[in-house]
């Protein structure tokens, strides 16, 4: 929180010297570059973000491709991937999908329950492609003005708790501010991918969405 705010005072001071471009530009670099917790493993570089913020971005270009099988590749080999549409990780009702389940995911018709919906509390009922649509890949996260590693960038009402429910993981979140400016920031949303090890690599092990919520 304490970094969050200094962050959002620099920029709000570049901003104002240089331009807000310029000023968002930058706090998008020191978000990238901030200190990262311990890797899981003392194999990996533990003072180095590059290979966790590469695997991003392969996760990331697959889902914009809608590449089922590029993705499932990237998926943690024994837990799968688990999907969580409203911040609040909650292993009862996030589906989870093993890696051979997501790459057939363009050719599978069924409908799965992801969770409750907010604000209505009707279970969230949809294909794996209608879901990635409005709770995965709902903006272009490859194009996020904001990065943050173990980091969270913009929270509602809902309970944070992607450190606690994945204490092996570490996160990347890609963040929007907002996506049409009518809507004062309303519309803010934010994609974290939480990966684990497994055989000294990283694999996504976790997809959350964030949101305004009521």
């Amino acid at each position: 929180m304490k970094k969050t705010f200094i962050l959002c005072l620099l920029t709000l001071l570049i901003g104002a010297a240089l331009g807000w471009g310029v000023g968002l530009a930058l706090i998008h670099i020191f978000e990238i570059t901030a200190p990262a917790s311990a890797a899981p493993q003392a194999a990996l570089d533990q003072g180095d973000n590059g290979p966790l913020l590469e695997r991003g971005q392969a996760v990331l270009k697959a889902m914009k491709a809608r590449d089922y099988p590029a993705l499932a590749a990237l998926a943690h080999p024994e837990k799968g991937v688990r999907f969580t549409p409203y911040s609040t990780v909650d292993p009862d009702s996030d589906l989870e999908l093993t890696s051979e389940r997501l790459a057939a995911a363009g050719e599978d018709s069924r409908a799965y329950t992801w969770g409750i919906s907010d604000g209505k509390g009707s279970p969230l009922v949809y294909t794996i492609p209608d879901y990635f649509a409005l709770f995965v890949f709902n903006a272009d996260y490859t194009t996020a003005p904001l990065i943050g590693v173990d980091t969270v960038l913009e929270s509602g009402n809902a309970l944070e708790n992607a450190s606690d429910a994945y204490p092996e993981g570490r996160y990347v979140e890609y963040h929007f501010p907002g996506l049409v400016p009518e809507n004062q920031g309303f519309d803010w949303c934010s994609l974290k991918l939480v990966f684990e090890v497994w055989e000294n690599d990283w694999y996504l092990t976790g997809v959350i969405h964030s949101q305004w919520t009521i």
